[in-house]
């Protein structure tokens, strides 16, 4: 017991060592060097390992942008100075999941915590971005001063016309979209904020509501135990199944993934709202809303996917043999840049601590079987179907009528290719706005994350070229709707939502048409 007890206490002292040092290295300043040194290492491995590199970029572009940025690069910088300079370049390959990492300051157990016992301060809240302004979307707190409307005008006296400016360049879509860069600022800024500023305690703000403008502190306040017991109470009732409602419950939005209703009196229209193809309890919820949908007089399917920053392959896949009722292939073989490029894939990374032992033995196994899933054809490297994708035939209890698909800017990666799907094959009426992803496909899938040798910045790798098989726009574009509706900002904030309202509006003119 004295040797166990000896051994928790080292433990806890070298983790405490160790994030002190990971944090220190936060100030040091790396060498010019040095830094040339990693702008390489990243090029190299950009090259050695993204299937679709030069997809919205040329080589000569890119070539000469790594090399302008080393001759810009005449004093040592610390880890996120240099992580605003490489971070832009990585974003105009175009790759909506290819974004550099910056360095992240850790926590000691006793900050973490700390911070568990409370609550957010910028995350609390759900923002919408509106040229260079943010606007309070959500206050479900009802946190004083920051009413649904509010505009956010400066944080800590920096306008946030200048904040979005300075952050602009580190947010990326696929291609030539440019939908994606707004919903993804409004998620990501917050946490670009902390990055470069720390975890605040309080924060000043100086905002504008009805014309008014108020300066005030936002604090992080404590979670009592009555919250906690609430809390507790609610997510354990709400997570049990419900019916249209296969468990898959989020605790921090209050609200099930996927979510099967039937919005009009007769019934004659389905609406199935996915926030996140998480693959999570999929097939069963699937499995069990289309034989209600068979059994319904349910003669409309609306597909909402707003919003849907994609997830699960398999999971899209499945969900496309109950829309369909010819067999079909559902997307391409997915492409690798050499036979042993899925050898650098994160393999231990989602394997917990207790389980590495064992993932380490069977580590060779899993390098074998890579080996044998790549083929080579027309000089170029595939992962074999195995069963995964192949040509497949509809399911059983799949619907026949007439499908709508709400996408916006939004609907990202796996969203979009069930939405270029969708429309490739004509079986599907787009409504709403271009897609954030690609209408052509995507690299993402498998990941490996290169560390950068001297400023340890991350850079994770799609590895996968993944392609809906259509017939390719080849407009470097989203997925664009068959009709177009962008809602005003004013329509956001009321929570007016006018793409859903013409399509039940179209739905109840083509029924009086019968």
């Amino acid at each position: 017991m004295k040797k166990f007890i000896l051994f928790c206490l080292l433990f806890i002292i070298s983790s405490c060592v160790s994030v002190k040092k990971h944090n220190e290295k936060l100030e040091i300043p790396i060498s010019v060097e040095h830094l040339k040194k990693d702008i390489d290492f990243a090029h190299q491995k950009l090259e050695k390992l993204h299937p679709k590199l030069y997809w919205y970029i040329s080589k000569e572009d890119l070539n000469h942008q790594f090399d302008s940025l080393k001759t810009t690069i005449n004093k040592p910088l610390k880890p996120n100075e240099f992580y605003q300079k490489l971070a832009p370049i990585i974003a105009n390959i175009k790759e909506g999941h290819l974004r550099l990492n910056a360095y992240d300051k850790r926590l000691t157990k006793k900050e973490i915590k700390h911070l568990k016992n409370q609550k957010g301060l910028l995350n609390r809240y759900n923002f919408v971005i509106d040229n260079d302004r943010i606007f309070v979307k959500d206050n479900v707190d009802k946190i004083p001063n920051m009413y649904v409307g509010t505009e956010i005008v400066a944080i800590k006296d920096i306008l946030v016309k200048d904040l979005l400016q300075k952050y602009k360049p580190l947010i990326n879509s696929d291609g030539e979209n440019t939908t994606f860069q707004k919903y993804s600022m409004a998620r990501r800024w917050p946490s670009i904020f902390t990055a470069e500023y720390g975890i605040l305690d309080s924060v000043k703000i100086e905002a504008k509501y009805q014309n008014e403008i108020k300066t005030f502190y936002i604090h992080r306040e404590k979670i009592t135990k009555e919250e906690k017991k609430k809390t507790k109470q609610e997510n354990k009732k709400q997570t049990k199944s419900e019916t249209g409602k296969t468990k898959d419950y989020n605790i921090i939005t209050k609200s099930f993934n996927r979510d099967l209703q039937f919005p009009t009196k007769d019934s004659t229209v389905a609406y199935l709202k996915i926030k996140t193809f998480s693959g999570t309890y999929s097939r069963k919820f699937y499995k069990q809303s289309f034989a209600t949908l068979k059994k319904s007089p349910a003669r409309y399917l609306i597909l909402d996917v707003r919003d849907n920053l994609g997830g699960s392959l398999s999971e899209i896949n499945n969900l496309y043999s109950y829309l369909v009722s010819e067999e079909f292939k559902f997307i391409n073989d997915i492409e690798l840049t050499s036979r042993t490029s899925m050898f650098y894939a994160n393999y231990f990374n989602d394997v917990p601590v207790l389980a590495k032992p064992i993932a380490a033995i069977t580590y060779p196994i899993y390098l074998i079987g890579t080996a044998f899933s790549v083929k080579k054809k027309q000089d170029k490297f595939y992962l074999k179907n195995n069963d995964i994708f192949p040509v497949k035939k509809p399911k059983k209890n799949h619907f026949n009528g007439k499908i709508y698909v709400l996408i916006n800017g939004s609907s990202f990666s796996a969203s979009s290719i069930i939405s270029s799907k969708l429309k490739g094959d004509k079986r599907a009426f787009l409504v709403g706005e271009e897609t954030g992803g690609a209408n052509d496909g995507t690299v993402a899938g498998r990941y490996s994350t290169e560390k950068l040798p001297y400023s340890k910045l991350k850079l994770p790798i799609g590895l996968m070229l993944i392609q809906p098989n259509i017939k390719f726009t080849e407009t470097k574009k989203g997925v664009l709707p068959d009709l177009e509706i962008i809602p005003t900002l004013q329509q956001i904030l009321q929570k007016k939502d006018v793409q859903l309202e013409w399509v039940m509006e179209e739905i109840k003119k083509q029924k009086v048409a019968l």
